[in-house]
């Protein structure tokens, strides 16, 4: 008689096969948006059945979501919400490097779900308006240390670097050949002149 596997085997070969099928689904997302794909073809991608696609996933949306998850638990696992602006944007392209499927897939999902009928387009919102406040709080905190000028609308500000990151992800995906680098020092370089106190401000 053979032995049992371990159960902690199957949840492994299990948590594997959702990363799995988690990574197919960010990389088709990426090159087609949500609209362009299908389980059955997310599950080819990923080498499992439907069945088993549908085992971790109970539907598109489901795993639309899960995949938005995947890329809110990365960026929260990398993200210092302490530290100045400027630092946080100057290590944005990197990102860009590291997890192009998962910044690339953002930046389609969000152009995909502008209607208020859109499946994704509420958790959308909520995540840009959230992404402004806790830019225009660093700002503010920055301000309070005197390190940016006062009369800096910081909520303004915010609306700005919020455009310009989801226009540079935009512009990365139709020509991935751009040098992202020297684009966000070049940017990061322009906001730091711009937040700078001027010379004598206490």
């Amino acid at each position: 008689m053979t032995e049992q596997r371990p159960y902690a085997a199957l949840l492994a070969k299990g948590e594997d096969r959702r990363q799995r099928i988690l990574t197919a689904a960010q990389r088709l997302l990426k090159r087609h948006g949500w609209r362009g794909i299908t389980l059955g073809r997310i599950a080819r991608e990923a080498g499992v059945s439907p069945a088993g696609l549908l085992h971790h996933f109970e539907s598109k949306e489901a795993l639309l979501h899960a995949a938005v998850d995947a890329r809110d638990a990365y960026d929260e696992a990398h993200a210092d919400m302490d530290a100045d602006i400027i630092e946080q944007l100057e290590g944005v392209a990197e990102r860009f490097h590291r997890e192009p499927d998962l910044v690339g897939m953002f930046a389609v999902l969000l152009m995909e779900n502008l209607d208020p009928d859109d499946p994704l387009h509420d958790r959308m919102f909520g995540r840009y308006r959230a992404s402004v406040r806790t830019i225009a709080e660093g700002i503010r905190r920055g301000q309070r240390a005197g390190r940016y000028r006062a009369d800096v609308d910081a909520d303004v500000k915010a609306v700005e670097i919020v455009a310009f990151l989801n226009g540079i992800e935009t512009s990365w995906l139709l020509d991935p050949s751009i040098p992202l680098t020297e684009v966000f020092k070049e940017y990061t370089g322009s906001l730091a002149r711009q937040l700078e106190p001027a010379a004598g401000t206490p």
